[in-house]
């Protein structure tokens, strides 16, 4: 069967087509700009150049509509028609306490989206519109949403309720729901997978670290806690957003700076983490630039990244009652030697050793292990694929 794996935002919408006989890539690509003038759909089938293709996309529809028919074109296409495609996985973004696992959509499923859009009010409309596009382009073809939230469903009360008045929680739904879901699912089990170990017999921290980057707890093939929160602003300092801090500095800045609402959210969101420590930049390739040549802040941002990254290692391996593997994983996790090292030296009374070596040439899209041939803790380096992950569950389902 193939599955078209969709990920909807609000004027973009990307998309890979994946023969889950072999699970190869047939093509993938990315319409850019919808709703907005100059739209653009770039397009690769494999084993063939880029293409770019100049179109007007008012809409989602007409994306998905130029999507379908750059599929099975004869010059650019890897389908002859639109019915060889077997199902559609939609990446949804909030899934909130309704999905503790990808579902097939039907009318009470998309209630339930929409319902949670005030959890998500960037995202979750925009993933609806990508759905509702594909519902009238290919309305025959069944479809899945597969949850960024939930892989995280499994963590137990006291991981994810906050300590403010039980009401709130019950009437708002405000507690911690992490994010990167399919990610860490994806990578621990593939960490199981090279280990030759079942999952359920593991105690595994993935590290997802990129522009947005969160750590989650994996005990028995479950997650039992993440860093992300009630938002994708929580945890680790990120590449623009703050990460974890006192909330009293928001009442302190809007007392102190008079800032508005929407200018604190701006700056917790846009201008802080790495960015706004270093004054330089939010990619860590520019920091480290940076740093060699000598600038203190760029150093700092990378210490503090570094260090919130092994004090949440610390805290899971608390948490799950010890530690058989760390994963890293995403843009930073998978190309930079560099934080791997940083992260990991110090965790030596944990079992872990990190071989300089192997963690050097450990970049661009390899996957292996990069701890010692003793080390009592597995080091990994696994690079994430949330498509395939999608691909996966939507097959599983139909």
């Amino acid at each position: 069967m193939k599955v078209l794996v969709i990920n909807a935002g609000s004027s973009s919408l990307k998309y890979q087509l994946i023969d889950m006989d072999d699970e190869s890539v047939l093509a993938k690509g990315n319409a850019e700009r919808i709703g907005i003038p100059n739209s653009l759909l770039k397009h690769t089938a494999k084993g063939k150049d880029t293409i770019e293709i100049k179109a007007e996309f008012a809409n989602h529809v007409d994306a998905i509509k130029m999507v379908i028919n750059t599929l099975i074109d004869p010059e650019h296409g890897v389908i002859k028609s639109m019915d060889e495609i077997g199902a559609v996985g939609h990446r949804i973004v909030h899934g909130g306490e309704s999905f503790a696992a990808s579902v097939v959509i039907d009318d009470e499923v998309m209630k339930a989206i929409e319902a949670n859009i005030v959890l998500a009010p960037l995202h979750n409309p925009a993933n609806i519109m990508g759905i509702k596009a594909c519902k009238n382009v290919m309305p025959n073809t069944p479809m899945v949403a597969v949850f960024d939230t939930a892989f995280h469903q499994t963590m137990p009360r006291e991981a994810f309720m906050y300590a403010i008045p039980y009401e709130d929680y019950k009437e708002l739904g405000i507690r911690r729901y992490g994010f990167h879901g399919t990610s860490h699912k994806y990578v621990s089990k593939k960490a199981a997978q090279i280990l030759g170990k079942p999952i359920e017999s593991l105690k595994i921290v993935t590290c997802h670290l990129g522009n947005g980057s969160s750590v989650a707890a994996v005990k028995d093939g479950k997650c039992i806690d993440t860093s992300m929160g009630f938002t994708p602003l929580a945890g680790l300092p990120m590449g623009t957003r703050c990460g974890d801090i006192d909330p009293a500095i928001v009442m302190f800045l809007k007392e102190n700076k008079n800032m508005s609402d929407e200018e604190i959210n701006k700056y917790l969101n846009k201008e802080s983490g790495v960015l706004g420590l270093s004054g330089i930049s939010s990619d860590f390739r520019d920091l480290h630039k940076a740093a060699e040549e000598g600038n203190e802040r760029a150093q700092l941002a990378l210490d503090v990244f570094n260090y919130s990254v092994k004090k949440y290692i610390g805290a899971y391996a608390a948490a799950m009652g010890g530690l058989d593997c760390v994963v890293f994983t995403a843009g930073i996790g998978e190309n930079t030697p560099h934080v791997r090292e940083k992260v990991c030296s110090g965790l030596e009374f944990l079992g872990i050793k990190i071989d300089p070596q192997l963690n050097n040439k450990m970049v661009r899209g390899l996957e292996g292990q990069i701890s010692t041939a003793d080390s009592k803790v597995k080091v990994l380096v696994i690079p994430t694929n949330e498509e395939l992950m999608i691909a996966r569950e939507t097959l599983e389902l139909i």
